[in-house]
């Protein structure tokens, strides 16, 4: 819309580049055009404003085939106004002096003519279409329909509005016949994904077959080759036991040989220090007698020389000797008590 603002008495108008707006004072157009901006004054003012932008206008509209099917069709219709003015004169794009807003609606009145106008080739061209042929080749006779009839109505011509294109969306039936309609589709799609689940649950079934087969196959190569395994820690326990015989029996004569050299060394050792010892023993016994014999013969010649010795001493020599011989066989006297009895018998018998 266009931006209207106030100073004192007066107005001022400022409409955008896509709005097309008149200034009319006392039933004679002052400016017109597209882009405007303009002082006015509100009392004798007469404002127009129609924009010129291409619009977008949805529809959507139910309608009846040939077979009494029910469907919605969603279209689109583009439109512009071509020829402002003469939009201008035929609809009420008045806008308040003021506030600048429409006091009616333009567009609606011109979104009622475009439907309408639209509709009406639609329902009869769907009304001579089955609803198979309608669903599946009627948007696009029904969309040339339209266009047609927008294009060449004289009633968009006086009003000044073109119809740039239009467009059928979709061509939809009820919810229940539309089930219906997708049900053998349904059930087609679901026939061939039941066969690729059957062809897969096949494979899978087969190729779980090959698996267990390739497990049966493994499981009797491995009996197969645990079973010569027993077999060969069989042989080679027997071949141990049998190396552990030799091995012990060859000890065993080993230990029988060593033991009889060692006895026999033993015996021999055993007549040799018996032989050895009773060679000493003789020795021993000889030299002993030797010795003896030695001995005797030096006691014998020791005590001739002392009797040679003592023979020409004195008696009273002879007699102190003898006390000393004595005293010294005597035992230890601690104590000696000597009387003048005693040392004048003493003295009396040594005199």
């Amino acid at each position: 819309m266009a931006d209207v603002t106030r100073r004192l008495h007066l107005r001022h108008l400022r409409a955008a580049p896509t709005s097309w707006v008149s200034h009319t004072v006392g039933g004679q157009a002052k400016r017109a055009g597209t882009g405007l901006s303009f002082w006015y004054r509100p009392l004798t003012a007469v404002l127009s404003e129609v924009p010129v932008d291409d619009r977008e206008l949805p529809l959507l509209f139910h309608a009846r085939t040939e077979d009494f099917a029910d469907v919605t069709v969603q279209a689109t219709v583009t439109y512009r106004v071509s020829d402002p003015a003469a939009a201008a004169s035929r609809l009420d794009f008045s806008i308040d002096p003021y506030k600048g807003v429409w006091r009616g609606q333009p567009l609606d009145q011109v979104a009622g003519l475009l439907a309408e106008l639209a509709q009406q080739p639609a329902l009869d061209l769907l009304a001579r279409l089955p609803l198979a042929e309608a669903l599946t080749t009627g948007i696009a006779p029904i969309r040339q329909s339209v266009a047609d009839a927008l294009a060449s109505d004289p009633r968009l011509t006086e009003t000044g509005v073109s119809v740039v294109s239009a467009r059928v969306v979709a061509i939809r039936p009820e919810p229940d016949l539309e089930r219906a309609l997708q049900t053998p589709t349904r059930e087609a799609v679901q026939q061939d994904a039941d066969r690729a689940t059957y062809a897969r649950r096949a494979h899978a079934v087969q190729q779980e077959q090959a698996i267990a087969e390739n497990e049966l196959q493994s499981k009797i190569e491995l009996a197969r080759r645990e079973q010569q395994l027993v077999e060969q820690r069989g042989a080679n326990t027997r071949r141990e036991a049998e190396l552990d015989a030799e091995s012990q029996l060859v000890a065993a004569r080993a230990d029988a040989d060593r033991q009889e050299v060692a006895s026999a060394a033993e015996a021999e050792r055993v007549r040799r220090a018996a032989a050895a010892e009773a060679d000493a023993d003789r020795v021993r016994d000889e030299a002993r007698a030797a010795g003896a014999r030695l001995v005797g013969l030096a006691e014998a010649e020791a005590e001739a020389a002392r009797l040679a010795a003592y023979r020409d001493l004195p008696p009273a020599v002879l007699q102190a000797l003898a006390l000393k011989e004595l005293a010294g066989q005597l035992p230890a006297i601690n104590e000696l008590t000597v009387t003048p009895d005693m040392i004048s018998k003493l003295v009396g018998r040594l005199g």
